[in-house]
Formats: C-alpha cells, structure tokens, sequence
C-alpha cells in the first residue's frame, strides 16, 4: 500500500489551416481550412486550449517559462468507422515555439490502432523535416491499475512524446489500422476506430532556470525558492544543500558510511560488516533540470523498498544534445502531468546519452518513491529512462555505465544484488494477473513486467553488462 506523504507514404489526406503568429490561445486561428482537399470534411474544430502555467505579465518577477497547447484534430475523409473519421490530421504553421509534441485521447483504457506522423518546421533553419513516427504504444507507462493516480479521472491515453527541437509550424497524420497481426503472426482485417477526442499537443519546456543564488533566481520568488520546491529539495537534504543543482558524487567509502547513517535501522550486520553498495554517482536535481514545481501534484507517494529496477527508453527520439537533455526532461515532465494527466514525471531518474543522471519523480533519491514507470509493477521497484528511442539505435555506452553507477547505489541502499532475482507481485497487466508473485531480474527491462518493445531491442541486449557492471561495483 503507498504511503503519501506532506506513416510516409500511406497517401494522407492534409488540412490546411492558418495561424496568427502571436503567442495567444488562438480560437479564432482555429476556424475554417484555407484549403481542403476534395474528401476532406470541412469541419470547424473546437478552440485550442493553452495549459500554460507561471505566464509572465508586465512588471510580474520572471518565472519559470513553459506551455502546453492542446489542438483537436480534424477529420480528413467522408468515411465513417463507428461514427468516427479513421484519418485525422492538422496542419499549422506560425505558432508559439514548441520544442516536444504528442497525441492524446480521452479514454486512457482505449488504445489506439494505427499510425502517427509529424512533421515540424525549425525556428532555426525555417525549413520543414520528414515525417517522423510517433510511438502509439504507450499504454505500458503509468500508475498500477486501482491507485490513486490511475484512478484520478484526469489521465489520457496518449502516445510517447517525441522531441522535435525548437518548432513554429507542424503537421500531424492519425491513420487507423486496417488490419492487425495476430499472434501466430497471421494478418487480419480490422475495423477499430480511433479513440474519440484526438487533441495534438505542442509543449514548450521553457527556458532554463537562472543560476542558484543568482538575483534573477533570487528575484523570481522573493527568497530563492518557494513552499513547493522547498519540499522538494528538503527530502534530499542528507545528501546536498537546500536548493542544489546536483547532489555530488561520493567515493565507495564515503558511500559505505553514509549507507549505516541513512539507514542504520535497516542495515543487517552483514551489511553493516561487508556493505554491498556501489559509490554514489553525481545527480542533478530537479532544480537543475528545471523543474516547475507548481505543476505536480503536492505531497509524496511512497512504496515500501526497492527490491528492482526497471530500465526504459522514453521513445522521444535521439535527435538531441546533451546541453538540451533538461528541456528535454521538462517537455516530458510537463506532458506526463498536463498531458497525459500523471502526478508528476513518471520515472524515478533519467539517464542522458553522455551518462549524466537526473532526479525523476520527486520524493527523494534515497528513498522508495512510487513511479508511474512499469504498469503493474511500480510497488516495490524504481523506473529509470534513457532519453531516447532504441529499437534499432545502439545505446550510447556512457547511458550503460550511468544505469549500472545508478542501480549499483540505489539497489545498495537497499541490500539488493544487481545480479540477482526477486520476486513482485503484479498490479495487473496483460502479460501477469493481477495478485500474481512474479521472479524476475533484479535490473529487468520494461517488457520484462509487460508484453511491450520497450526499452528498445538494443538496449535490452546492453542490461546483461549493467548487471555484471553494477555488480562489481558494489564489490561482488
């Protein structure tokens, strides 16, 4: 029980709709297409909706920047399957910057059969990129069936987010499947409509944050830091000054003695004789990577230990540096909570393709925090994240030897072997009943607790080395 605490070339059909150029919500802009194609369905789309927060007025101090824009899609076609359009799109161009894009939908328990496209125009260049897919099986992601959080009646259904880099013009294709693959591989025809209320969304993650103790900081709240990111930081204070940008890392031995001081109600004399604990890396916080937050919800879930980790990829693309690995961070945090209707970002740390690691969910790096990570099994594990999409791709190997410092000290702090097995008790999900004791690795993939491609092929074949490397680390 959690404790809370204080598609290219498919033939799409395109509508073309004009935009002001001004950052406002722009219903108007939203009227009619300039140009529709003959199939095309002229219909007057309901107004956009602006989920901006901390919006700067005149003579307000400077806030943490940041917006979500939220655009019904538009039938393409005459065609009905079950009274819905099975092709929807949107065209727009001039819009307020946007850098992270995604598709949501009403109903989180409907998925969604088909294929997602966008193309993006670049603020830079001013020129238009390829069709690029957007994962639609993201389902896997989120709160155990029955909590609290999955149980809100403010989640979506929604695709993984994609990183597009800073954008001012975008075009989205939503096809329905046709036909599905069955298990034995075999293909059948379909007639599965799309999920009702297809909404794009254009996330703008903001600029960074002023540097801690600087006077635009300072200037921003008054006094540094308010009640929300006080909380915050507090929970990490054993490990770093309030307000820190990154909690810094520590040699094996410093580590050891922090483990009986953190823990010395816990610590068994074995451990307390011979600790199993990998030195703890460097970790930037989230006021490092900027995180707002007055757009979580207050308050801390936790779960009783840590008995596993779960590796992901966050789908969103590798398209991006590693300067820009925090806005990236902060797009994915503001979709999953504006978005996608989570509490807060539902991994408990990312990892950057240079290997830097960050602070996920809030709650404190030490302790058993419940994520939104592996559906099903979010009790008792943490969800770690490399940013990027890995299906195909090679992970970076600095990405590797991030998850194998990370997991050798988190798993430490709890007595567990990186190397090892364990059992958890699924939460529900379509590979183990809900109720159900389930043996798996101690560092396991995503699709270990859930039939899904995630963390990618390439990076699941790396998880065998983090083990090993995690393992020796802790000095097994």
């Amino acid at each position: 029980m959690p404790k809370i605490s204080g598609m290219r070339g498919f033939g799409f059909l395109t509508s073309s709709i004009g935009a002001s150029s001004v950052g406002v919500t722009c219903a108007a802009a939203l009227a009619l297409p300039l140009a529709l194609p003959a199939a095309a369905v002229p219909v007057r789309p309901a107004p956009a909706t602006d989920r901006a927060t901390n919006s700067v007025g005149l003579g307000a101090a400077p806030a943490l920047a940041g917006s979500t824009r939220s655009l019904p899609l538009v039938p393409l076609t005459h065609e009905r399957v079950h009274g819905v359009a099975p092709e929807q799109g949107l065209y727009r161009q001039g819009v307020r910057h946007f850098s992270l894009v995604g598709v949501i939908w009403d109903n989180p328990g409907t998925q969604l059969h088909g294929q997602v496209q966008v193309r993006t125009r670049s603020v830079a260049t001013g020129k238009w990129s390829g069709w690029q897919d957007v994962e639609t099986h993201n389902a896997d992601h989120g709160a155990d069936p029955g909590t609290a959080e999955s149980t809100s009646g403010r989640v979506r259904g929604a695709t993984a987010p994609l990183w597009v880099g800073e954008s001012d013009g975008v075009e989205v294709r939503v096809r329905a499947d046709t036909e599905v693959t069955t298990g034995d591989g075999r293909t059948t025809p379909t007639s599965a409509p799309l999920p009702s209320g297809l909404r794009l969304e254009l996330v703008d993650p903001g600029a960074e944050r002023p540097p801690a103790g600087s006077p635009a900081d300072a200037s921003r709240t008054g006094g540094g830091m308010d009640e929300a990111e006080l909380s915050v930081s507090a929970v990490n204070a054993d490990l770093a000054p309030l307000g820190a940008a990154e909690i810094q890392a520590l040699d094996k031995k410093g580590t050891e003695r922090e483990l009986l001081t953190l823990r010395a109600d816990q610590v068994s004399g074995a451990q307390q004789a011979k600790p199993y604990i990998g030195p703890r890396p460097r970790i930037v916080t989230r006021r490092g990577w900027g995180a707002d937050e007055k757009l979580r919800e207050r308050g801390f879930v936790y779960t009783k230990t840590v008995k596993a980790a779960f590796v992901h990829h966050t789908a969103s693309g590798n398209k991006y540096t590693c300067s820009q690995a925090p806005s990236v961070i902060r797009g994915i945090y503001r979709y999953h909570v504006k978005s996608m209707g989570w509490r807060d970002i539902g991994y408990n740390f990312v990892v950057d393709k240079c290997g830097n690691i960050y602070e996920g969910r809030a709650g404190g790096v030490t302790k058993a925090v419940m994520g939104a990570h592996t559906l099903g099994f979010n009790s008792d594990s943490m969800g770690i994240a490399v940013i990027g999409t890995f299906n195909s791709a090679k992970p970076p190997a600095a990405s590797v030897t991030a998850i194998a410092k990370l997991t050798a000290w988190k798993l430490g702090l709890f007595g567990a072997n990186p190397k090892g097995k364990t059992y958890l008790k699924s939460g529900g999900g379509n590979l183990y009943p809900k109720g159900k004791n389930v043996r798996l690795n101690v560092i396991s993939g995503h699709r270990d607790g859930y039939a899904t491609d995630c963390p990618g092929k390439k990076l699941y074949s790396k998880l065998g080395s983090a083990r090993s490397t995690a393992a020796r680390y802790q000095g097994r």
